[in-house]
C-alpha cells in the first residue's frame, strides 16, 4: 500500500509538471516505475497514465491544438509501429536513453537538428517516427519531442496542446505493442489503473493553470533548461549503467 501510495504521488507530481512545462514528468515517472516494476508492467502503467494525462491536457488546451500536425505525425508513428510489430523487438534502455539524452544536445549544437519545425509535413513525419521507436523502447520521449519544437513559431499553449494530443497517440499505440504484441506477465489491478489515471486529469488540471502564471518567453527559457537537465541525467544513468556502475 506505501508502494501505491508512492507511486500515485509520483503521478501526481509528474502530471503537474508535464502541464506547466508540455514535458519532463513522463521521464521522470519512468524512472520510478521500472524501478519498482518489470520493465513490460512500467510500460503499461506508464501508457495508461501518460495517455489519460496528455489526453485531459489536449482537451483542457483543444483550442490550440495546431491539427495539420496530425496527418504526418501519424503517418511516421504508425510506419515505425508496423516495423516493431513485425519484429517484436524487445528495448534495451541502457543505449536508448544516452540516445534519448543526446538528441536535445544535438539539436542546440547542430545548426541542422536547430532548424526542426514541426508545423511542416517532414519534420512532423520524422517526429512521429523517432518518437514513437522512443517511446516503445524507453517509454519515454520528452526530450527528444522538444528537439522537433525548438524554432516553431507557437505560443506556449499551443506548443502544449500540439504536444499533448500527438504524446496521447504514442502512449495509446504503447499500450496497444506491449498489452497485444509482447504481453505483460505481471498482474496489475485494475483499481490502481482507475485511481491513477484519475490522478492523472487532476495534476495536468493544476499544471495547466500555473501555466498562466508563465509568459512564453519564460516557459521557453524554463522548458529548454529541464530538457537539458533531464537530457544530461539520461546520458550519465545510460552510461553508468552500460559500465556496470549501478544496481
Amino acid at each position: 500500500m506505501i508502494l501505491n501510495l508512492v507511486l500515485l504521488l509520483s503521478v501526481l507530481g509528474t502530471s503537474i509538471l508535464s502541464g506547466i512545462l508540455g514535458m519532463a514528468g513522463g521521464m521522470i515517472l519512468m524512472a520510478i516505475l521500472v524501478s519498482t516494476v518489470s520493465v513490460a508492467a512500467a510500460m503499461m502503467i506508464h501508457g495508461a497514465v501518460q495517455a489519460t494525462a496528455n489526453g485531459s491536457r489536449a482537451w483542457f488546451l483543444r483550442g490550440h491544438i495546431q491539427w495539420q500536425i496530425l496527418p504526418p505525425y501519424l503517418l511516421g508513428a504508425s510506419s515505425v509501429l508496423g516495423l516493431f510489430t513485425a519484429v517484436t523487438l524487445v528495448p534495451d534502455p541502457v543505449l536508448i536513453l544516452i540516445l534519448v539524452g543526446s538528441f536535445p544536445w544535438l539539436a542546440r549544437l547542430s545548426p541542422y537538428l536547430s532548424g526542426l519545425d514541426i508545423k511542416r509535413a517532414p519534420t512532423a513525419f520524422a517526429c512521429g517516427g523517432v518518437v514513437t521507436a522512443a517511446q516503445l523502447l524507453a517509454g519515454a520521449s520528452g526530450p527528444l519531442l522538444d528537439v522537433f519544437y525548438l524554432n516553431t513559431p507557437l505560443t506556449r499553449h499551443q506548443i502544449i496542446a500540439s504536444k499533448a494530443i500527438t504524446q496521447t497517440i504514442g502512449h495509446v499505440l504503447k499500450l496497444g505493442y506491449y498489452g497485444l504484441i509482447i504481453g505483460v506477465n505481471e498482474s496489475i489491478p485494475a483499481w490502481f489503473y482507475g485511481i491513477a489515471m484519475l490522478t492523472a486529469i487532476f495534476g495536468s488540471r493544476i499544471g495547466t493553470r500555473l501555466l498562466e502564471k508563465l509568459n512564453d518567453e519564460s516557459f521557453k527559457t524554463l522548458s529548454g533548461r529541464v530538457i537539458l537537465t533531464i537530457a544530461t541525467g539520461c546520458i550519465a544513468k545510460g552510461v553508468l549503467d552500460l559500465a556496470g556502475l549501478t544496481g
